[in-house]
């Protein structure tokens, strides 16, 4: 049987690589779709949590599997790729010390794939990446095998376009890009991909649908740095950026409103940028526009110190020895996830600083074994009005809905709000950053 015939009458079998932000939403899709899924990752602490129903990410709900949860093996053995029809590779591609494009992950699985890669089988790449990951680097260690891409098996790459905890779309009602490395491999990653999205939008090649997942993000990062060198610019006129902002998204047409914060967080926006200015250099060409926004985004951890030096000095009081508490570590409202998120930046900087910090999170009780930060071990501080009185300063560095900004602006001595989380109240305790 065609695999497009199978995928077709939901009988193929799907592998997806990697059980996290990306992968576990895709397990549910095609489960809930009528497959049989199986899924792979190396951590057996995640294999044993989904073993017993239990999701390690908060905002995903294994609940929504329902009656489809007998579909869906989760495994650390690698050995049952050899049965999979479809498989998806959904593993992480950080930045090196370097700042470079770290892709150990995902040629690491395509070796692992190889060994058990069969004929009409399909195999997909969602991890972001530089143009040419999938139809050089993986194609070549695929066709080690002696099997050919686009003959024997199908090859494609289609990006992930996940955005944890957003309420108004999920991976079923978000269009899907799908390129393949021939039509063919277009046509089997399509077909797959519309038994579970709203609509597939195909390209004309994987270098296309990985140029795509770029684009979307260092748009968003170019226009983040923006607002960013706007703010830092205005505190200095005595214009605030947020008001400004509000007054300039009235316009119906040729603004889109974006919002200045204490850094970029999230697995895209602080990464996937330097991936295609990695690759730029291949080809002798300088991506200035992108690196400039790179270094206004990275430098804002830095101006949120700087303005918490001044607030304190104000107060006759020095950064080293003073007590601060940092008011979120995830990288965005009400998600428990803390990858790049500029928090863990701005603890690192305070406490070179000598200061005293700690800091409170309701989705994440404690900080331990990250990539960039391995020394960093701390848990959640409790949040009263006994314990908030201990702190020069409180920085909000995260706006999670869970806070009571009311209550805060009451009992805190000194708050420096990188949020806008505090604009219905006034006065000198507060300071915008």
């Amino acid at each position: 049987m065609e695999l497009i015939d199978k995928i077709k009458i939901k009988e193929a079998r799907i592998g997806i690589i990697g059980l996290g932000y990306v992968g576990l939403p895709l397990v549910i899709e095609f489960c809930k779709a009528g497959f049989r899924v199986t899924g792979f990752d190396i951590d057996p602490r995640k294999i044993a949590s989904l073993r017993e129903g239990k999701s390690y990410i908060k905002h995903i709900n294994l609940s929504s599997l329902g009656e489809a949860s007998g579909q869906f093996l989760p495994t650390t053995n690698f050995l049952e790729l050899a049965g999979m029809d479809c498989i998806i590779i959904c593993v992480p591609t950080p930045l090196n010390a370097n700042r470079e494009p770290d892709l150990s992950c995902v040629l690491n699985t395509t070796e692992t794939i190889a060994k058990y890669l069969h004929t009409h089988q399909l195999v997909i790449l969602e991890s972001t990446t530089y143009p040419g990951t999938t139809d050089e680097e993986m194609k070549k260690i695929l066709e080690r095998t002696g099997l050919k891409a686009g003959k024997d098996f199908f090859l494609a790459f289609s990006p992930e376009r996940e955005d944890p905890s957003n309420k108004d779309f999920s991976l079923s009602t978000v269009p899907k890009v799908v390129g393949g490395y021939t039509p063919q491999c277009l046509a089997a990653a399509q077909a797959l991909y519309d038994t579970v999205v709203v609509r597939t939008v195909p390209v004309s090649s994987t270098r296309a649908a990985e140029s795509t997942k770029l684009l979307e993000n260092i748009y968003r990062a170019v226009n983040i740095a923006l607002v960013n060198e706007l703010k830092m610019l205005f505190d200095k006129m005595g214009i605030d950026i947020w008001e400004v902002i509000e007054a300039a998204k009235t316009k119906p047409f040729g603004y889109q409103a974006f919002y200045p914060g204490p850094g970029l967080g999230g697995h895209c926006i602080p990464i996937d940028p330097f991936y295609l200015t990695w690759k730029a250099r291949e080809y002798g060409f300088a991506t200035r526009f992108i690196e400039l926004a790179g270094e206004i985004n990275t430098g804002m951890p830095m101006y949120v110190v700087h303005k918490t030096m001044e607030a304190l000095n104000l107060r006759e009081k020095s950064v080293k020895g003073s007590k601060i508490l940092i008011l979120g570590v995830a990288y965005k409202p009400d998600v428990d996830d803390l990858r790049e998120s500029p928090s863990l930046e701005l603890i690192e900087l305070f406490k070179e600083m000598g200061a005293d910090v700690d800091y409170n999170d309701p989705f994440i009780p404690e900080v331990k074994e990250l990539r960039h930060y391995p020394h960093m071990v701390m848990k959640s501080t409790a949040l009263n009005e006994d314990a908030l009185k201990k702190y020069n300063v409180v920085v909000i560095s995260t706006r999670h809905a869970a806070y009571d900004y009311k209550w805060l602006f009451e009992n805190a001595s000194l708050i420096v709000d990188t949020r806008n989380a505090m604009k219905d109240f006034t006065g000198e305790k507060i300071v915008k950053a």
